[in-house]
């Protein structure tokens, strides 16, 4: 067997490991579903009427305005997932289970790896879910199989990059509560972008960091992909931002850890 070969043996090992993990103590997950679907009942019922009016300029109300917001709301559900990735990573550098990794004879990519890949898959079973949700409320996409296929891309993309920063704050985090908190603005990041009312609605200075933080580009792209109303240039920035944060967050993880070693 090639080291690369070894390398994927131990990776499958972690990931199983992580996966199994998720299914013993599902509370973390499931609190990290429960957000996005709460906002997305807030925002549909609560004040869509008085949102969807105001930027449909229809007297439909929540009809109209979940069509608008739930591409928003999945895109959290993605930002959402990266704190169970923070927590989990901390959990085990504190706990001393990675010191006794560093004793066997396995791949040292191994333990990232299984953390990221088994949380970008929990991630994306959330986001399937609250996918669900929205359509047994009303949204209804306009768009082709390619289109689908288009977006899950995109939020696999998105949250393959969240999920390599969460991993790197994990592993800097003195403490799990540290670690569950320093992902938080990323939550809420979404809510200065166009996740829930168009930038053009708001004061000029935040509507000038609406317009040019990571995830209004990647929030247009998912809207027109799923609407079939088209993505234009926002795509080029959606996948920018996507590929350029999953180097840093990939970069910053794998310093990190190598100096953990030396601690």
């Amino acid at each position: 067997m090639t080291t690369l070969t070894y390398a994927a043996r131990d990776a499958r090992t972690m990931l199983r490991r992580n996966l199994k993990h998720a299914l013993r103590y599902p509370s973390m997950t499931v609190s990290v579903v429960a957000m996005p679907v709460l906002m997305l009942l807030l925002f549909t019922y609560v004040f869509g009427g008085a949102l969807g009016t105001g930027i449909g300029g229809t007297t439909s109300g929540s009809a109209d305005y979940i069509d608008y917001v739930a591409p928003g709301i999945i895109l959290m559900a993605a930002t959402s997932g990266a704190l169970v990735t923070a927590v989990g990573v901390c959990a085990d550098m504190t706990e001393g289970i990675v010191n006794r990794f560093r004793t066997m004879a396995i791949s040292r990519a191994s333990f990232l790896t299984g953390h990221v890949v088994g949380s970008v898959l929990q991630t994306l079973v959330s986001i399937a879910f609250v996918i669900g949700v929205a359509l047994l409320m009303g949204f209804r996409p306009h768009t082709t199989p390619l289109g689908w296929l288009a977006a899950a891309g995109l939020l696999t993309l998105l949250t393959l990059a969240l999920t390599w920063l969460s991993a790197a704050i994990g592993l800097v985090a003195k403490n799990v509560e540290t670690a569950s908190n320093i992902p938080l603005p990323m939550q809420f990041l979404p809510f200065l972008g166009s996740a829930i009312v168009p930038p053009e609605s708001m004061p000029t200075g935040l509507r000038w960091f609406a317009e040019y933080q990571p995830f209004t580009p990647v929030i247009e792209t998912l809207r027109g992909l799923l609407m079939g109303t088209g993505v234009g240039g926002a795509a080029i920035g959606a996948v920018a931002w996507c590929v350029g944060l999953t180097l840093v967050g990939y970069l910053w993880a794998r310093t990190a850890f190598r100096r953990s070693a030396t601690r």
